[in-house]
């Protein structure tokens, strides 16, 4: 026993305090001041303190990932001439444009097509209720990424980059806008309802890469406790949690007044004193039992198949009700089974997808317009690549295709019923008015307040953005 058996270390101190924070912050916060981008006021001591953005734009943001890769042919982008011309061969076909490289004949869409709306937009019979609401809503038929594998097809439409290690986009609109809700996380990421596994890339497609780590998502799972140990553990009271919070923020004083520059045990001190206050906040928030029957109706709660994926919806709407600046929703899983990665069989596998999610973005479009909510809200839909117009193989399932896919937008800022760019008679690659992925990452921040080019964060001598030394914001679907 050494003569210091009587002192609980600083590390203990922390660790019997569980993750609740309350006292931390306090006196350790008011040290040093550190600004690493002016232009966005951020404040290493508080880091999550909402900041204006560079020009008024949305409140928040939903972003819906149709995890494996959507088929643009069979949602959102009619090709009469694919169906006239089924079963012949497409010529002048890039055999690697599908990551298995085993080009068949041109491959019509099962489903039917009819015109919705008063933009007569042209959409699936899958989609019958998100169709409704074509006339809130705008299509980029022209969007191309660089890659034809999940993992750094994933990691560009989330980061703009296709490797590890890069923030992803709502981790960059926490660090301009900050959080309006102090007891909740300004990002949330929900991932896939059915308990199908996470994406490809896991946690890195929602990770904050060199930005300071407060500003990762916080995942809301799909079974057990919502949120990973958040509960103050069960031998610890709340006085008891106190007082040893005290203790370990008095620690942490004395250990700031000896270092100056200290930014990252500022983020973690936030991030524990978040934890603290979501203890309280984040169980009503993330519970839907509180809503009126004919609310969890309108999100398909009653539905077998569509109440998972509708229960997120419904959460996301309570998240931008309380303030959350970025909301995350994966559908699907791990593997091609599990996802929208329809290979195999195009129709069984995207009537099952859209059957489980159609209702409850329906019911969010709606449900959000109804409440006044949808002009400060951007509510976006997309996936990390198209499918190929011709079949894999002989078989009747769709490869992956980086060159052509859709995505839409709705909400604040957004023109309804406008369609930018298309592809060409077969839905094979996009030809006209053509967008990369940093264009639409532009356009999101955009539409939340900010010029692309000026959101920056200076990492090993360089200013790094979003998007890089690209992009465009598309005008065509600004109101």
């Amino acid at each position: 026993m050494t003569a210091h058996s009587n002192f609980l270390p600083r590390r203990d101190i922390l660790r019997q305090a569980g993750l609740g924070a309350g006292a931390l912050a306090f006196d350790v916060l008011e040290f040093n001041r550190r600004t690493v981008a002016a232009d966005t006021g951020f404040d290493s001591k508080q880091p999550l303190l909402a900041r204006p953005s560079h020009f008024p734009g949305v409140q928040s943001v939903i972003w819906i990932v149709l995890n494996g890769g959507a088929s643009h042919l069979d949602t959102w982008d009619y090709k009469p001439e694919l169906q006239k011309r089924n079963g012949q061969k497409l010529n002048n076909a890039d055999p690697r444009t599908g990551f298995f490289q085993t080009s068949g004949k041109l491959l019509a869409s099962p489903f039917r097509f009819a015109r919705h709306g008063e933009s007569g937009t042209w959409a699936s019979e899958i989609l019958p209720f998100t169709s409704r609401h074509v006339d809130d809503m705008a299509f980029v038929h022209s969007c191309y990424s660089r890659s034809n594998n999940h993992s750094p097809a994933l990691f560009e439409m989330n980061t703009g980059m296709s490797r590890m290690g890069f923030p992803c986009v709502g981790s960059w609109l926490s660090y301009g806008l900050g959080t309006e809700n102090a007891n909740l996380p300004g990002f949330v990421v929900m991932t896939d309802a059915r308990g199908r596994g996470l994406p490809k890339n896991h946690a890195q497609n929602w990770g904050s890469g060199f930005l300071p780590s407060v500003y990762q998502a916080t995942r809301v799972k799909d079974k057990g406790a919502p949120i990973d140990d958040l509960d103050r553990p069960g031998n610890l009271t709340a006085a008891r949690q106190r007082q040893l919070l005290t203790v370990a923020n008095r620690l942490n004083a004395r250990h700031r007044r000896r270092f100056s520059d200290q930014s990252q045990l500022d983020a973690r001190i936030e991030s524990l004193e978040l934890a603290f206050r979501m203890q309280m906040a984040a169980p009503g928030v993330l519970s839907v039992d509180d809503e009126p029957a004919h609310v969890q109706a309108l999100y398909g709660m009653g539905h077998p198949t569509a109440k998972f994926f509708g229960r997120q919806c419904l959460i996301a709407r309570k998240l931008v009700e309380s303030g959350v600046r970025f909301i995350q929703i994966y559908s699907g899983g791990t593997g091609n089974q599990a996802s929208w990665d329809g290979h195999h069989n195009i129709d069984r596998n995207h009537r099952q997808f859209a059957l489980e999610t159609d209702q409850g973005v329906g019911g969010l479009l709606e449900d959000l317009k109804r409440r006044g909510l949808l002009e400060q809200t951007l509510v976006v839909c997309g996936g990390e690549f198209g499918r190929t117009s011709d079949s894999q193989g002989s078989g009747v399932g769709r490869d992956h295709n980086p060159n052509a896919f859709t995505w839409w937008f709705a909400g604040g800022g957004i023109k309804g019923g406008a369609h930018v760019g298309a592809t060409d008679e077969f839905g094979y690659k996009a030809i006209e008015n053509r967008h990369h992925i940093h264009d639409l990452h532009a356009t999101i921040l955009h539409l939340a307040g900010f010029d692309h080019e000026g959101l920056t964060y200076r990492f090993n001598g360089r200013d790094f953005r979003l998007t890089d030394v690209k992009g465009e914001v598309i005008t065509g679907l600004l109101a």
